[in-house]
C-alpha cells in the first residue's frame, strides 16, 4: 500500500557538503524529514553534539508522523554517532531504523520513498 501524496515522504532532490535540497521543502543545512513534509534540523533545540550524537529527542518529532523507518546519517566524515537510548526507542516502537554515511543516508531514504515508504530522516550534511 502507498500513501497518498499528502503522506508521501519528499525526495532528496540534490545535496551536497553543507546543504540539501529537499522536494516541497527547500534548501536545508541539515533536514528532518517525514511522511508528508520535513523542516530544518537545529541541533540547539535538544543539545545534539557529535558525541553521544542523535539524541531520543531528535527523533521524537519523526515518530510523530508514524514513519515505518527512519533513516540516521552518520555524517559525511562519519563524526555523528547514534545514543543507544535512540536506537532503543526506535526499536520499542517497532520503528526500522538504517544508519549510514549521509551519502549512502540520502540514496537509502530516496530509495525507500520512492518505494511509497512511509520514511523519516535526519541528514546531517557536513562532517
Amino acid at each position: 500500500m502507498t500513501p497518498d501524496d499528502g503522506r508521501r515522504s519528499p525526495l532528496v532532490l540534490d545535496d551536497g557538503w553543507g546543504f540539501v535540497e529537499v522536494e516541497r521543502v527547500g534548501r536545508l543545512r541539515d533536514a528532518k524529514l517525514w511522511p508528508g513534509g520535513g523542516r530544518a534540523w537545529d541541533w540547539n533545540e535538544t543539545g545534539t553534539h557529535h558525541r553521544p550524537g542523535i539524541q531520543p529527542s531528535d527523533v521524537a518529532e519523526l515518530l510523530e508522523h508514524r514513519p515505518d523507518v527512519v533513516v540516521l546519517s552518520w555524517g559525511r566524515e562519519l563524526a555523528l554517532e547514534t545514543a543507544p537510548g535512540t536506537l532503543a526507542v526506535l526499536e520499542a516502537r517497532g520503528v526500522e531504523t538504517v544508519r549510514a554515511e549521509t551519502g549512502a543516508a540520502v540514496a537509502a531514504y530516496n530509495r525507500l520513498a520512492g518505494q511509497g515508504r512511509l520514511v523519516a530522516a535526519l541528514l546531517h550534511t557536513t562532517c
